[in-house]
C-alpha cells in the first residue's frame, strides 16, 4: 500500500492508516460485516468499579468476528469491515469511500479472544474528518467496546498511547500478545504534519488496550 494518506480538501487518493504485519504477504480485500454501529450501548454500567450491572461474562471470548466498535470519549460508534494485507505486509486501511468506517485486521485475534486484535482508520478523508480523527483525545484508562458477531462486547481500557514515524512502525509491540493469554487490543491512524509534496502523513498513532471484561449486547442497550 502506498506510503500516503488522504486529507480533507485534497483530491489525492492516498490512504491513511498504514501498519506494518507480521509475517503476512497475501492481499486480502476488505469485505464489510454488515453490522450498524452500536450507538445505544450504556458503557457507563460496564466500567463503574466492582459492583457494577449487568455482571460480566468469561473472562475471555472465543473467535468471533467483531461487526462494530463504539469509543464512547470520542463519540466514535463505527461499523467495521476485514482489511487484510499489502504484499509487502503492510495492513491494508478500510475504503475511502466511508469515512465512519474502521479496519479490523482479519489475519489477528478478534477483539476478545487471547492474543493481540488490531483496529485501522483514517485519520481524515478528501471530505472532512474520518473515524479516527480524535484518537489522540484518549488517554490511559478511556474505554473502548467492540461488538461482535455472537453477540457480545468485548471492553477494553487504554493502557498506552504512542506516536512513531511510520518507517519505525513497531511491530512487535502492535502485533504481540501480553503475557498470560490476555485478550488486547491496538488502535492505529495517522499522525504528524501532513506533507503536501508527498500527500501524507509522517507518523502513525498507537493506542495499546488491555481486556477488561465482556458482555452481552442486550445487557448494554439503553432502556
Amino acid at each position: 500500500m502506498p506510503d500516503r494518506c488522504r486529507r480533507h480538501g485534497r483530491r489525492s487518493r492516498g490512504r491513511c492508516a498504514l501498519v506494518a504485519a507480521v509475517g503476512v504477504t497475501q492481499v486480502v480485500t476488505g469485505c464489510s460485516l454488515h453490522r450498524a454501529p452500536s450507538t445505544e450501548l450504556a458503557f457507563p454500567a460496564v466500567v463503574s468499579g466492582a459492583s457494577a450491572r449487568p455482571a460480566p461474562l468469561r473472562s475471555t471470548l472465543g473467535r468471533y468476528e467483531p461487526t462494530s466498535i463504539a469509543i464512547p470519549r470520542i463519540a466514535v460508534n463505527a461499523p467495521l469491515t476485514r482489511v487484510g494485507s499489502e504484499g509487502n505486509g503492510q495492513i491494508k486501511a478500510p475504503p475511502l469511500d466511508d469515512h465512519n468506517l474502521a479496519g479490523w485486521y482479519e489475519r489477528g485475534a478478534t477483539p476478545g479472544e487471547p492474543g493481540t486484535a488490531v483496529i485501522v482508520g483514517h485519520l481524515d478523508t478528501t471530505g472532512g474528518p474520518a473515524v479516527f480523527a480524535r484518537l489522540r483525545e484518549l488517554e490511559q484508562g478511556d474505554v473502548v467496546g467492540v461488538v461482535r458477531a455472537d453477540e457480545t462486547v468485548a471492553v477494553f481500557k487504554i493502557t498506552a498511547v504512542e506516536q512513531v514515524a511510520k518507517h519505525r512502525f513497531p511491530a512487535g509491540r502492535v502485533h504481540g500478545s501480553g503475557q498470560g493469554g490476555v485478550p488486547e487490543l491496538r488502535l492505529v491512524t495517522c499522525a504528524g504534519t501532513y506533507d503536501e509534496s508527498r500527500r501524507s502523513y509522517p507518523d502513525n498513532l498507537i493506542l495499546y488496550a488491555t481486556f477488561a471484561a465482556a458482555y452481552r449486547v442486550a445487557d448494554l442497550l439503553k432502556t
